[in-house]
């Protein structure tokens, strides 16, 4: 079976982010950037699918954008997938766009499994997967954080609202994945060294046009400073007082 993962190449959680000068992107000075962390749950499920399937069973990493997600890229390689295919693109795209181009190339693959993470960290749409699947008419699963495949049968457990809920699907079928639904292994030394020798493949990305496009950024309003009322039980009529009078929340 062909597995497929599609990885965002997305700015380090613990970067400081500073609004670039147009107002529509980040500055990019001093930004480092990783694996978009949802994104590795489905890298590591993804190999634990193909040993599980085995024979001739591969992982094959997908991303979209230019030379620099070919470090992201490298690291899912290290970790053990068998390749990686970059679909070439330096210009922004949307979630709309993205789909289109993986779903395009998830097609020509023949890949019945795809994995995404639940959302990427730096513009949290959390639609991608679903549109993908949606472009291939596949069935799909979200928020996944436990999995179990028999035969053509997919069952899963997803987090809803308050809960979780088990639901039954079939291949072909696109899973994205939650924190949870296992522990992302870590690149051994054999891995990375491994990974140098494996190939990136580099193909122009299909041509798509945005559906959406970023008007301005913003940070939100700076906190006002806390105020502190006493430092013993004296201070609580005061506190609920505030609370429902400015807060308002009780």
């Amino acid at each position: 079976m062909k597995i497929a993962v599609c990885i965002s190449h997305v700015p380090d959680t613990a970067a400081k982010i500073n609004i670039g000068s147009d107002q529509k992107s980040i500055d990019q000075n001093g930004v480092t950037y990783i694996i978009n962390p949802y994104d590795e749950f489905g890298i590591e499920e993804a190999l634990k699918q193909k040993e599980k399937f085995g024979g001739d069973s591969e992982v094959i990493i997908l991303s979209v954008g230019g030379d620099a997600n070919k470090e992201s890229i490298r690291k899912a390689l290290a970790m053990g997938a068998d390749r990686g295919i970059i679909l070439k693109d330096e210009n922004p795209k949307d979630s709309f766009s993205i789909a289109s181009i993986l779903a395009d190339e998830i097609k020509a693959l023949g890949c019945e499994l795809v994995f995404f993470g639940k959302q990427s960290v730096d513009y949290d749409n959390s639609i991608t997967g679903q549109l993908t699947a949606e472009l291939l008419n596949y069935s799909c699963i979200s928020v996944v954080v436990s999995l179990n495949i028999d035969g053509n049968k997919v069952f899963a457990e997803r987090e809803i609202e308050g809960g979780k809920e088990i639901v039954e699907s079939k291949l072909p079928i696109v899973i994205t994945t939650q924190k949870g639904l296992n522990e992302p292994r870590y690149a051994s030394l054999k891995g990375i060294m491994s990974a140098k020798k494996k190939v990136i493949e580099e193909k122009p990305a299909l041509a798509v046009n945005n559906l959406t496009e970023v008007i301005k950024m913003s940070r939100p309003p700076a906190k006002k400073a806390g105020r502190i009322l006493g430092s013993d039980s004296s201070a609580v009529p005061e506190l609920v007082k505030l609370l429902h009078e400015e807060a308002k929340v009780i």
